[in-house]
């Protein structure tokens, strides 16, 4: 059962990684600018296949990821039940450098590079249900010379998401995403969810840009305490032996965040704890490759994370 929800979340993630998706907390129209850096620690490089689990050789790898995300609304509308129509531009660049040692083999690169760009537009269908579109792509390679970029690296996305308002807190969707990830334009389920409470605690869980989970309380004016759970990656697009290859990087984190607050604009939260497990391999660019029964994976190892949020 592990190893099938395992398959499902790295299949999920390595075919959305590159998807921006908007959510109701940019209705204050204001623009939102995100910067962060990770470090994985050093663990074993393993492979898994039929249930069994065995080392590759003496390989082992640590990574450093570093991301910045801006948000820009260009347009905002409340109708007179406060659900917004609204118009925004998502921009996100993110370069991993993976410290791999000891691979005898072409399984990991050392470096990923992904930028994008995604229009998106939210607006309310009626009482109960709000739309949510989004179009856009961006540039997923193993290097970072740009000159070394062609079409082979671009991956485009377009796709609808219908959204129920179950409750002020609560809102469950589903539609289809559009996107070229195995060379060719396929259609793909996309998932919503994004459950909130607020107060001096809060919980969240939301099912957007990856897995986000966390238990929140606040400390004082300026400070929150939080206990997280997410999932995170990037990808890069690629040749190997004359053939399209796609390359993920995926990290299941869990651990202790205090969040600094600054003003009511600027907020830096600190992240430490684990990486529960973190998939890396390369496979071709097919959709047979999806429902292979192997996969390539790093063990478990420290984290660690700072960031910093501005709203302007």
């Amino acid at each position: 059962m592990l190893h099938m929800i395992r398959n499902f979340e790295i299949k999920k993630t390595m075919l959305f990684a590159f998807i921006m998706v908007i959510s109701y907390q940019f209705v204050d129209a204001q623009v939102q600018i995100e910067m962060k850096s990770e470090y994985i620690g050093k663990s074993d490089y393993r492979k898994s296949e039929n249930e069994k689990s065995e080392k590759v050789g003496d390989s082992r790898g640590a990574a450093m990821v570093h991301q910045a995300n801006i948000t820009i609304p260009l347009s905002l509308r409340l109708n007179e039940n406060k659900r917004p129509t609204l118009w925004a531009i998502s921009m996100n660049g993110t370069y991993a450098k993976l410290d791999n040692k000891n691979l005898t083999e072409s399984l990991v690169v050392d470096n990923i590079l992904n930028i994008g760009i995604n229009l998106s537009h939210l607006r309310p269908l009626n009482d109960r249900w709000s739309m949510l579109a989004t179009v856009g792509g961006g540039i997923f390679m193993p290097d970072t010379d740009f000159s070394q970029a062609g079409l082979k690296n671009v991956l485009g996305n377009v796709g609808t998401v219908f959204i129920r308002h179950l409750k002020p807190n609560l809102d469950l969707g589903g539609g289809i995403m559009i996107n070229n990830s195995f060379g060719f334009p396929m259609v793909f389920p996309a998932l919503y969810l994004n459950w909130k409470t607020e107060g001096k605690y809060a919980v969240r869980i939301a099912l957007m840009q990856g897995l986000e989970m966390s238990l929140g309380y606040d400390f004082t004016k300026n400070l929150r305490l939080n206990l997280i759970a997410e999932m995170n990656g990037q990808t890069a697009l690629l040749q190997q032996e004359g053939k399209d290859k796609m390359f993920s990087h995926l990290y299941m984190i869990a651990g202790f965040r205090p969040e600094i607050k600054i003003g009511k604009k600027i907020s830096i939260p600190l992240t430490i704890g684990m990486n529960l497990w973190r998939p890396a391999q390369i496979t071709d660019r097919t959709l047979k490759s999806m429902f292979q029964d192997k996969e390539y994976y790093f063990r478990a190892s420290p984290y660690a994370s700072a960031g910093l949020k501005m709203h302007l």
